[in-house]
């Protein structure tokens, strides 16, 4: 048995000159300001010098921050820790503004005067019990870690890899980290695709697509469209990038 150190469900980047409209999204998403409000228009409202929002899946927003630092923090909904930020929405409520940065402490419960993206991770993962893997999903784990990039991975690699069925695999696989090897494998992928986007602005989305295991550039502009809301090319044009957790 080894214990789960970190989640694999959460994609945080630090950027700073942050333009990006969202239209449609399938990931809770945490934007939250280093060092300088901003403004943001959620669901049709503008807000005006906010330190921060949380927003559920599908909530449509347009952020700006042109002179500051954004943390953003996309978690899939079904994990573990999404399933855990569903918890502290009232009814109805589709989305949480923080007005200032104590606010957004008390909110996290992370320290004081404190919004680094490191303290917010480990203030959202605290509040999960703790958990352990089975062998056979560290070893599913491992594998992805080193192949994501291969576009022939399917079900069926990885049930051979451990002696089970596939489908007895993924029932194992979800029960312990709360979704399912082929979002696992998805948010991997994306997580070296946008590092990559973001650190090597001079290297076409179409190479970065295909070194991180997507078919083509339509299919890695469908994934992040529909998990974040927006193409590569956005992220590519819009921001300058200081590190991907």
């Amino acid at each position: 048995m080894k214990k789960q150190i970190h989640n694999p469900f959460i994609l945080a980047l630090k950027a700073r000159n942050l333009t990006v409209e969202i239209h449609h999204h399938s990931a809770y998403q945490i934007v939250l300001s280093n060092d300088t409000p901003f403004n943001s228009t959620i669901s049709g409202v503008l807000f005006e010098r906010i330190h921060g929002f949380l927003i559920k899946p599908h909530v449509t927003h347009f952020c700006v921050a042109e002179k500051g630092t954004l943390n953003v923090l996309n978690i899939e909904p079904y994990s573990t820790i999404g399933l855990e930020l569903a918890s502290r929405f009232k009814e109805n409520q589709e989305y949480i503004v923080f007005d200032s940065p104590p606010e957004t402490n008390a909110f996290f419960q992370t320290p004081k005067d404190s919004l680094d993206v490191n303290n917010i991770v480990d203030a959202l993962l605290s509040q999960l019990p703790d958990a352990h893997y089975d062998e056979r999903v560290t070893k599913i784990v491992e594998y992805i870690k080193a192949n994501y990039f291969q576009t022939e991975i399917t079900p069926q690699t990885f049930a051979d890899i451990v002696f089970l069925s596939p489908s007895r695999l993924a029932s194992l696989f979800k029960q312990q980290t709360g979704s399912s090897l082929s979002k696992y494998l998805l948010w991997t992928r994306l997580r070296q695709a946008i590092y990559l986007t973001l650190s090597d602005k001079d290297r076409s989305l179409t190479d970065i697509a295909y070194d991180t295991g997507f078919y083509d550039l339509p299919q890695f502009n469908k994934y992040m469209y529909e998990m974040f809301g927006m193409p590569p090319k956005a992220l590519k044009y819009n921001s300058d990038l200081i590190q991907v957790y």
